[in-house]
């Protein structure tokens, strides 16, 4: 697929602000390694190949492992993650999903039984931002940087 446009170059101001979103959570007091790990698995959900792509590579260098990235799509059944890192995946879920489900009481109890208040909140915001990236990566059909070379 070729990529449509060059959304960063002409939406400079709107990558700027997204850039923003991304200081709040990179700077909140979640795990480093949970953060990719949630921004992989609502890349994985909304089909974004360069975040996908961008992700498990981020993770990878922070020293996450094979064997956990490549079952993040299948954490559930997976036994290498965290009740932490498994509550973070079942929010992320549902807040990506949600033209199809809620995020359910229980999703954000468990959540909120694993994070504080600013955590949480970070949380939201992490699954919003890596959701609203997804977006933009899949309409304009952005290339992966490990493809191009």
């Amino acid at each position: 697929m070729t990529e449509r446009m060059d959304l960063g170059a002409l939406a400079a101001d709107a990558y700027k602000a997204m850039s923003g979103l991304d200081r709040f959570v990179r700077e909140s007091t979640l795990p480093k390694p949970l953060l990719e790990l949630v921004r992989l698995r609502a890349s994985q959900i909304n089909g974004c190949v360069y975040c996908v792509d961008m992700h498990s590579s981020d993770a990878k260098a922070a020293g996450e492992s094979d064997a956990r990235l490549h079952a993040v799509s299948v954490w559930q059944e997976a036994p290498f993650f965290t009740e932490q890192e498994r509550a973070a995946l079942a929010f992320t879920e549902a807040a990506t999903r949600l033209s199809t489900h809620d995020v359910s009481d229980e999703i954000w109890r468990q959540a909120a039984d694993c994070f504080t208040e600013p955590e949480l909140a970070a949380l939201v915001v992490a699954v919003a931002t890596i959701n609203a990236w997804n977006r933009m990566g899949v309409a304009t059909r952005m290339t992966p940087e490990s493809a191009k070379g």
